[in-house]
């Protein structure tokens, strides 16, 4: 497939693949030097951005050019889903080599675009530059009804811990990606959820339109990096049983447990809800099940209980900087 020679021929083959429509709520369309943007009517609105970089959260030699597509937009509108919020539009800014102008590029374009037209976020422009590495950062604009935001600091000791789905198995697909030899592999749950994983926005919004949850944020760091963060910025501390986690069977128990309490890349949402409103959260919401794992406590220590016995839930999530020290 034929490589792009200027920047101007890269441009418009994105604009190709998004057919550059008008987007609503942006009165510019692409091409402009900026965009405009006009809220809606009793909305407030959410601004997130995402880096997505070769070497730290891609392989280009292991992750498909359309997944790499995929997931850059869906991780950063998981911000957007962790608000109760509804993703609106994206700007795009993406550095790459020459070489991968064609083939790759039309593979992470189609991706991309599957991802904007499933999530409901379309482009509204952006910028792109040469470069020996990829790197990609993604803006998202969303909106949530006024007063209805859900944030990190609205939790309350007693409050019950929640989380969606099941934990650890996006690490657990990455160790299988890095195992295969090349990135023609059969696709099985754990795989699917690295490569395409998908925001719980009908979630989001419904517990922010239900006022259910008190304080909430996506898993992607993995919850003894996360669930600090809520704590944090609540006042509180935790007790998790690690007997209630929603664990994959895709592994034996005690890994499963360990990824379960630090596997990053889930984008499942990690909430609090208050004890009165316990029995209004169901045990599955269309089809995705809620799971109680613990309990938010005073003061700010956060410990896992395992067969009686407390032990202190230290941070083994993702960490930029951390990792970079281990280098």
């Amino acid at each position: 497939m034929k490589r792009m020679t200027d920047e101007k021929s890269l441009i418009q083959k994105i604009e190709r693949f998004f057919e550059t429509r008008q987007v609503k709520g942006v009165s510019a369309p692409p091409g402009d030097d900026a965009s405009l943007w006009v809220p809606r009517s009793g909305y407030e609105t959410i601004l997130t951005c995402d880096w997505f970089l070769e070497g730290s959260h891609f392989l280009r030699e292991k992750h498909p050019a359309d997944a790499v597509g995929w997931k850059c937009l869906a991780r950063a509108v998981s911000d957007v889903a962790a608000m109760g919020g509804e993703p609106r539009c994206f700007l795009l800014s993406l550095a790459l080599p020459v070489s991968l102008t064609g083939q790759w590029m039309s593979g992470f374009l189609k991706g991309l675009r599957r991802a904007s037209w499933k999530l409901g976020c379309e482009l509204a422009g952006g910028d792109t530059t040469n470069r020996d590495q990829v790197l990609i950062s993604v803006t998202v604009i969303g909106e949530v009804r006024r007063g209805r935001a859900i944030l990190r600091s609205g939790a309350r000791p007693g409050d019950f811990v929640y989380v969606s789905g099941t934990l650890g198995e996006a690490d657990l697909g990455l160790e299988q990606l890095r195992n295969k030899s090349n990135k023609r592999t059969s696709m099985n749950g754990a795989l699917r959820k690295h490569l395409y994983p998908e925001p719980r926005l009908e979630l989001g919004q419904w517990l922010a339109r239900n006022s259910l949850a008190s304080a909430m944020m996506d898993v992607s760091d993995g919850v003894s990096t996360d669930l600090p963060r809520i704590c944090e910025a609540s006042g509180v501390g935790a007790k998790i049983e690690i007997d209630a986690l929603p664990l994959s069977r895709l592994t034996n128990r005690r890994k499963a447990q360990e990824l379960a309490l630090h596997g990053g890349d889930e984008y499942e949402l990690l909430f609090t809800v208050k004890k009165k409103d316990a029995e209004r959260v169901p045990g599955k919401f269309r089809g995705l099940p809620l799971t109680r794992i613990g309990e938010l406590t005073r003061g700010n220590k956060i410990v896992v209980v395992e067969n009686g016995a407390s032990r202190t839930l230290a941070p083994g999530g993702w960490d930029p900087f951390r990792e970079a020290t281990k280098r």
